[in-house]
């Protein structure tokens, strides 16, 4: 993925002190028990609390209570944030996420590569590949073909499918808001490699 020059953000992130109403929405989109400040996409997506409040189950509950896998889920979501240019997202998902789901480092960085499921070193499954290959299809055309589907499906049943592609939309949707909001970068958050 290409690195873009970083950019002043268009929507100014809230910054504390934050009203009670605010802080404690903020306080629920962070993991138990975080004492970090909360994220700049959530301070971000702050400035319109009612949609925020909306936003909050469906992206909870992709995270915490789906019936994918969690290494599938972040291969689909590193991949769909890499594709789409959210160096942001996807850089805060590999810190986050990536090695404590089991991907190597080398699968994170094939992520954000132009091959993705051939990238040297990034020892992809034929299961991996195809997830892969599901977000770029997604990507690239907004459905997927008869081969990918059939891939996916000898593997996962349709609740699982269902989530999948609702997986790839909720980081589209993601990405459309970090890259034209121009959300400012993670300071602890993984950077696209140079590939």
């Amino acid at each position: 993925m290409v690195r873009t020059k970083p950019a002043r953000p268009r929507i100014a992130p809230l910054r504390p002190p934050f009203d009670p109403d605010t802080a404690e929405m903020l306080r629920r989109w962070m993991p138990p028990g975080a004492e970090a400040e909360p994220l700049a996409l959530f301070r971000t997506l702050a400035v319109h609390a009612q949609l925020m409040s909306r936003m909050r189950p469906l992206g909870a509950g992709i995270l915490g209570h789906g019936r994918v896998p969690a290494r599938d889920r972040e291969i689909v979501i590193h991949r769909t944030c890499a594709r789409a240019g959210a160096e942001y997202e996807w850089g805060v998902h590999a810190v986050a996420f990536g090695q404590a789901v089991g991907l190597t480092d080398a699968q994170i960085a094939a992520t954000a590569g132009a091959g993705g499921d051939d990238d040297a070193g990034a020892g992809w499954s034929e299961a991996d590949a195809a997830l892969i290959a599901f977000a770029d299809e997604l990507h690239d055309t907004a459905t997927v073909s008869d081969a990918a589907w059939s891939r996916l499906a000898a593997r996962y049943d349709e609740a699982q499918l269902v989530e999948l592609l609702v997986i790839a939309g909720w980081y589209r949707t993601l990405a459309y808001v970090i890259n034209a909001a121009r959300v400012a970068l993670e300071p602890w958050g993984r950077r696209f490699p140079d590939l």
